[in-house]
Protein backbone atom coordinates (compact mmCIF):
# COMPACT_ATOMS: atom_id res chain seq x y z
CA UNK A 1 0.00 0.00 0.00
CA UNK A 2 2.85 2.37 0.87
CA UNK A 3 4.46 1.81 -2.52
CA UNK A 4 1.22 2.66 -4.32
CA UNK A 5 0.59 5.83 -2.32
CA UNK A 6 2.65 8.13 -4.62
CA UNK A 7 0.84 6.73 -7.66
CA UNK A 8 -2.56 7.25 -6.03
CA UNK A 9 -1.66 10.80 -5.03
CA UNK A 10 -0.41 11.56 -8.54
CA UNK A 11 -3.63 10.22 -10.06
CA UNK A 12 -5.74 12.26 -7.65
CA UNK A 13 -3.74 15.39 -8.50
CA UNK A 14 -4.15 14.82 -12.23
CA UNK A 15 -7.84 14.09 -11.75
CA UNK A 16 -8.35 17.34 -9.85
CA UNK A 17 -6.44 19.20 -12.54
CA UNK A 18 -8.76 17.89 -15.24
CA UNK A 19 -11.87 18.42 -13.08
CA UNK A 20 -11.05 22.04 -12.30
CA UNK A 21 -12.35 23.56 -15.59
CA UNK A 22 -15.71 21.84 -15.23
CA UNK A 23 -15.96 22.79 -11.56
CA UNK A 24 -15.22 26.39 -12.49
CA UNK A 25 -17.86 26.27 -15.25
CA UNK A 26 -20.54 24.98 -12.89
CA UNK A 27 -19.58 27.53 -10.25
CA UNK A 28 -19.65 30.41 -12.75
CA UNK A 29 -23.08 29.33 -13.99
CA UNK A 30 -24.44 29.76 -10.44
CA UNK A 31 -22.92 33.19 -9.77
CA UNK A 32 -24.19 36.71 -10.07
CA UNK A 33 -23.19 38.57 -13.24
CA UNK A 34 -20.60 40.68 -11.43
CA UNK A 35 -18.84 37.65 -9.93
CA UNK A 36 -18.57 35.28 -12.89
CA UNK A 37 -14.85 35.83 -13.42
CA UNK A 38 -13.70 36.22 -9.81
CA UNK A 39 -12.05 32.75 -9.94
CA UNK A 40 -13.66 31.58 -6.70
CA UNK A 41 -14.67 27.93 -6.79
CA UNK A 42 -17.81 28.51 -4.72
CA UNK A 43 -20.21 31.36 -5.48
CA UNK A 44 -20.87 33.74 -2.62
CA UNK A 45 -24.47 34.08 -3.80
CA UNK A 46 -26.11 31.08 -5.48
CA UNK A 47 -28.26 31.93 -8.47
CA UNK A 48 -29.80 28.69 -9.80
CA UNK A 49 -32.35 30.89 -11.56
CA UNK A 50 -29.67 31.47 -14.21
CA UNK A 51 -30.65 28.09 -15.66
CA UNK A 52 -34.34 28.96 -15.68
CA UNK A 53 -33.60 32.31 -17.33
CA UNK A 54 -31.53 30.87 -20.17
CA UNK A 55 -34.07 28.06 -20.56
CA UNK A 56 -36.77 30.66 -21.13
CA UNK A 57 -34.63 32.86 -23.34
CA UNK A 58 -33.63 30.23 -25.91
CA UNK A 59 -35.12 26.87 -27.02
CA UNK A 60 -32.57 24.72 -25.19
CA UNK A 61 -34.88 21.71 -25.02
CA UNK A 62 -35.31 21.69 -28.80
CA UNK A 63 -31.55 21.99 -29.28
CA UNK A 64 -30.93 19.11 -26.88
CA UNK A 65 -33.44 17.00 -28.81
CA UNK A 66 -31.80 17.89 -32.12
CA UNK A 67 -28.37 16.97 -30.76
CA UNK A 68 -29.66 13.65 -29.43
CA UNK A 69 -31.32 12.79 -32.75
CA UNK A 70 -28.34 13.83 -34.88
CA UNK A 71 -25.82 12.27 -32.50
CA UNK A 72 -27.51 8.88 -32.32
CA UNK A 73 -28.11 8.83 -36.08
CA UNK A 74 -24.46 9.69 -36.79
CA UNK A 75 -23.16 7.18 -34.23
CA UNK A 76 -25.41 4.35 -35.46
CA UNK A 77 -24.55 5.02 -39.11
CA UNK A 78 -20.80 5.14 -38.44
CA UNK A 79 -20.85 2.03 -36.23
CA UNK A 80 -22.84 -0.18 -38.61
CA UNK A 81 -21.14 0.88 -41.83
CA UNK A 82 -17.62 0.75 -40.37
CA UNK A 83 -18.31 -2.67 -38.83
CA UNK A 84 -19.40 -4.08 -42.20
CA UNK A 85 -16.28 -2.79 -43.96
CA UNK A 86 -14.00 -3.87 -41.11
CA UNK A 87 -15.43 -7.39 -41.11
CA UNK A 88 -14.79 -7.65 -44.83
CA UNK A 89 -11.16 -6.62 -44.44
CA UNK A 90 -10.68 -8.93 -41.45
CA UNK A 91 -12.31 -12.14 -42.75
CA UNK A 92 -12.29 -12.08 -46.55
CA UNK A 93 -9.22 -12.88 -48.62
CA UNK A 94 -9.11 -11.22 -52.03
CA UNK A 95 -6.55 -9.79 -54.40
CA UNK A 96 -5.48 -6.27 -53.53
CA UNK A 97 -6.94 -6.38 -50.03
CA UNK A 98 -3.91 -4.85 -48.33
CA UNK A 99 -3.58 -2.14 -50.98
CA UNK A 100 -7.25 -1.24 -50.65
CA UNK A 101 -7.01 -1.18 -46.87
CA UNK A 102 -3.99 1.10 -47.15
CA UNK A 103 -5.97 3.47 -49.35
CA UNK A 104 -8.76 3.52 -46.76
CA UNK A 105 -6.28 4.44 -44.03
CA UNK A 106 -4.69 7.06 -46.29
CA UNK A 107 -7.96 8.98 -46.32
CA UNK A 108 -7.32 9.86 -42.66
CA UNK A 109 -4.52 12.14 -43.84
CA UNK A 110 -6.95 14.20 -45.93
CA UNK A 111 -8.03 17.29 -43.94
CA UNK A 112 -11.77 17.77 -43.61
CA UNK A 113 -11.40 21.36 -44.82
CA UNK A 114 -10.31 20.07 -48.24
CA UNK A 115 -13.64 18.33 -48.87
CA UNK A 116 -15.85 20.84 -47.09
CA UNK A 117 -16.86 22.85 -50.17
CA UNK A 118 -17.34 19.88 -52.57
CA UNK A 119 -19.45 18.05 -49.97
CA UNK A 120 -21.60 21.13 -49.45
CA UNK A 121 -22.14 21.46 -53.19
CA UNK A 122 -23.26 17.83 -53.35
CA UNK A 123 -25.82 18.29 -50.57
CA UNK A 124 -26.98 21.53 -52.17
CA UNK A 125 -27.47 19.74 -55.49
CA UNK A 126 -29.87 17.25 -53.90
CA UNK A 127 -31.72 19.96 -51.96
CA UNK A 128 -30.60 18.95 -48.45
CA UNK A 129 -28.05 21.67 -47.72
CA UNK A 130 -30.26 23.42 -45.16
CA UNK A 131 -31.39 20.31 -43.27
CA UNK A 132 -29.90 18.13 -40.55
CA UNK A 133 -29.26 15.26 -42.96
CA UNK A 134 -25.66 16.33 -43.86
CA UNK A 135 -24.77 16.21 -40.16
CA UNK A 136 -25.10 12.41 -40.02
CA UNK A 137 -25.72 10.88 -43.46
CA UNK A 138 -22.06 11.04 -44.46
CA UNK A 139 -21.37 8.39 -41.81
CA UNK A 140 -23.29 5.85 -43.88
CA UNK A 141 -20.05 5.41 -45.84
CA UNK A 142 -17.98 4.51 -42.78
CA UNK A 143 -14.93 6.04 -41.18
CA UNK A 144 -11.34 4.99 -41.84
CA UNK A 145 -10.36 5.23 -38.17
CA UNK A 146 -13.34 3.17 -37.01
CA UNK A 147 -12.74 0.62 -39.78
CA UNK A 148 -9.17 0.21 -38.54
CA UNK A 149 -10.27 -0.07 -34.90
CA UNK A 150 -13.00 -2.65 -35.54
CA UNK A 151 -10.82 -4.64 -37.93
CA UNK A 152 -8.40 -5.17 -35.04
CA UNK A 153 -11.25 -6.52 -32.91
CA UNK A 154 -12.46 -8.84 -35.66
CA UNK A 155 -8.92 -10.13 -36.29
CA UNK A 156 -8.67 -11.04 -32.62
CA UNK A 157 -11.71 -13.32 -32.75
CA UNK A 158 -11.03 -17.08 -32.97
CA UNK A 159 -11.03 -18.23 -36.60
CA UNK A 160 -12.29 -21.67 -35.50
CA UNK A 161 -15.66 -20.20 -34.54
CA UNK A 162 -16.18 -18.85 -38.06
CA UNK A 163 -14.96 -22.09 -39.63
CA UNK A 164 -17.47 -24.10 -37.56
CA UNK A 165 -20.26 -21.71 -38.53
CA UNK A 166 -19.31 -22.04 -42.20
CA UNK A 167 -19.45 -25.84 -41.93
CA UNK A 168 -22.94 -25.51 -40.41
CA UNK A 169 -24.04 -23.54 -43.45
CA UNK A 170 -23.87 -20.00 -42.08
CA UNK A 171 -23.09 -17.44 -44.76
CA UNK A 172 -20.99 -14.28 -44.33
CA UNK A 173 -23.93 -12.14 -43.21
CA UNK A 174 -25.04 -14.75 -40.66
CA UNK A 175 -21.49 -14.98 -39.32
CA UNK A 176 -21.33 -11.20 -39.11
CA UNK A 177 -24.65 -10.83 -37.29
CA UNK A 178 -24.54 -13.86 -35.01
CA UNK A 179 -20.82 -14.17 -34.19
CA UNK A 180 -18.76 -11.11 -35.02
CA UNK A 181 -21.07 -8.42 -33.70
CA UNK A 182 -21.78 -10.00 -30.27
CA UNK A 183 -18.11 -10.84 -29.67
CA UNK A 184 -16.94 -7.36 -30.71
CA UNK A 185 -19.49 -5.53 -28.56
CA UNK A 186 -16.88 -3.54 -26.55
CA UNK A 187 -15.36 -2.25 -29.77
CA UNK A 188 -18.74 -1.36 -31.22
CA UNK A 189 -19.70 0.55 -28.07
CA UNK A 190 -16.41 2.45 -28.13
CA UNK A 191 -16.99 3.44 -31.75
CA UNK A 192 -20.59 4.44 -31.00
CA UNK A 193 -19.57 6.61 -28.05
CA UNK A 194 -16.67 8.20 -29.94
CA UNK A 195 -18.90 9.20 -32.83
CA UNK A 196 -21.73 10.31 -30.57
CA UNK A 197 -19.31 12.60 -28.77
CA UNK A 198 -17.93 13.89 -32.08
CA UNK A 199 -21.42 14.67 -33.38
CA UNK A 200 -22.49 16.19 -30.05
CA UNK A 201 -19.57 18.66 -30.02
CA UNK A 202 -19.43 19.39 -33.76
CA UNK A 203 -19.84 23.09 -34.56
CA UNK A 204 -18.42 23.46 -38.07
CA UNK A 205 -21.06 21.48 -39.96
CA UNK A 206 -24.03 22.99 -38.11
CA UNK A 207 -22.62 26.44 -38.87
CA UNK A 208 -22.44 25.52 -42.55
CA UNK A 209 -25.77 23.76 -43.01
CA UNK A 210 -28.24 24.95 -40.39
CA UNK A 211 -30.11 28.21 -40.94
CA UNK A 212 -33.29 27.90 -38.87
CA UNK A 213 -32.95 28.19 -35.05
CA UNK A 214 -35.40 25.31 -34.51
CA UNK A 215 -32.94 23.00 -36.32
CA UNK A 216 -29.88 24.03 -34.29
CA UNK A 217 -27.88 21.44 -32.41
CA UNK A 218 -26.41 22.36 -29.02
CA UNK A 219 -23.01 23.63 -30.29
CA UNK A 220 -24.75 25.83 -32.88
CA UNK A 221 -27.20 26.93 -30.21
CA UNK A 222 -24.36 27.80 -27.84
CA UNK A 223 -22.88 29.96 -30.59
CA UNK A 224 -26.23 31.76 -30.81
CA UNK A 225 -26.31 32.15 -27.01
CA UNK A 226 -22.78 33.57 -27.07
CA UNK A 227 -23.71 36.00 -29.82
CA UNK A 228 -26.77 37.13 -27.89
CA UNK A 229 -25.56 37.23 -24.29
CA UNK A 230 -21.77 37.41 -24.56
CA UNK A 231 -21.36 40.68 -26.44
CA UNK A 232 -21.17 44.28 -25.28
CA UNK A 233 -20.51 45.87 -21.91
CA UNK A 234 -23.52 44.19 -20.27
CA UNK A 235 -22.66 40.65 -21.33
CA UNK A 236 -24.63 38.03 -19.40
CA UNK A 237 -21.86 35.48 -19.08
CA UNK A 238 -23.67 33.62 -16.31
CA UNK A 239 -26.30 32.59 -18.87
CA UNK A 240 -23.63 31.50 -21.34
CA UNK A 241 -22.04 29.36 -18.61
CA UNK A 242 -25.39 27.84 -17.66
CA UNK A 243 -26.09 26.85 -21.25
CA UNK A 244 -22.58 25.39 -21.50
CA UNK A 245 -23.20 23.21 -18.44
CA UNK A 246 -26.40 21.88 -20.02
CA UNK A 247 -24.40 20.94 -23.12
CA UNK A 248 -21.52 19.35 -21.17
CA UNK A 249 -23.26 17.19 -18.56
CA UNK A 250 -24.78 14.61 -20.98
CA UNK A 251 -21.35 13.69 -22.37
CA UNK A 252 -19.93 13.27 -18.86
CA UNK A 253 -22.80 10.95 -17.93
CA UNK A 254 -22.36 9.01 -21.16
CA UNK A 255 -18.67 8.47 -20.45
CA UNK A 256 -19.39 7.30 -16.90
CA UNK A 257 -21.91 4.77 -18.21
CA UNK A 258 -19.62 3.50 -21.00
CA UNK A 259 -16.36 3.68 -19.04
CA UNK A 260 -16.06 -0.06 -18.44
CA UNK A 261 -16.32 -0.70 -22.18
CA UNK A 262 -13.43 1.70 -22.83
CA UNK A 263 -11.32 -0.18 -20.30
CA UNK A 264 -12.33 -3.56 -21.75
CA UNK A 265 -11.57 -2.38 -25.28
CA UNK A 266 -8.14 -1.12 -24.23
CA UNK A 267 -7.32 -4.41 -22.50
CA UNK A 268 -8.44 -6.36 -25.57
CA UNK A 269 -6.18 -4.32 -27.82
CA UNK A 270 -3.17 -4.85 -25.52
CA UNK A 271 -3.74 -8.59 -25.35
CA UNK A 272 -3.92 -8.79 -29.15
CA UNK A 273 -0.69 -6.81 -29.50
Amino acid sequence: MTRRLPVVLALVAVGLLFAYPFWWLVSASLKDRSQVFDNSLLPSVFRPENYAEVWRAVPLLAWVGNSVAVGFAAAAAATVSSAVVAFGFARFRFRGRNVLFGLVLATMMLPAAVTMVPVYLEWHAVGLATTQVPLWAGNLFGSAFYVFLLRQFFLGLPAEVFDAARVDGAGPWRQFRSIALPLARPGLIVVFVFELKAAWTDLIRPLIYLREPELYTLPRGLKAVLDRFGQGGEAQWELVMAASVVATVPMILLFLVAQRYFVRGTVTQRVEE
